[in-house]
């Protein structure tokens, strides 16, 4: 990976950990923040990395909330574990009323 890309991850990073708990954010919300509006994949690439970082990567799901990470963890249903422990509810793979609980780094960080 180039260095760059790197960096990119270590910002994707600090976004994601400031994620409240109990609300969500989408990867295209994070690259948006960051100034990098198409590299919402790329934002993804940087949660599958997170492991062991301490980034609730969990808090992470795209812009339908669709658990479309879930793979990437550990367990079959850890990440909806994760987020139904901080009160989330999710059917079918599915983040509901994604609209209470969406969290935009845009509007939250300035």
């Amino acid at each position: 990976m180039k260095p760059e890309t790197l960096g990119f991850f270590e910002k994707v990073y600090e976004v994601a950990k400031q994620i409240p708990v109990g609300r969500v954010t989408s990867y295209g919300a994070i690259a948006k923040y960051l100034g990098a509006s198409k590299s919402a994949r790329i934002v993804g690439y940087a949660m599958n990395g997170s492991h062991g970082k301490d980034v609730p990567a969990h808090r992470v799901v795209n812009r339908k909330g669709l658990l479309t990470g879930k793979h990437h963890f550990e367990g079959t249903n850890l990440m909806q574990q994760l987020l139904e422990s901080e009160g989330i509810e999710v059917i079918e793979n599915q983040i509901q009323n994604l609209e209470s609980v969406y969290w935009d780094p845009v509007k939250e960080l300035k």
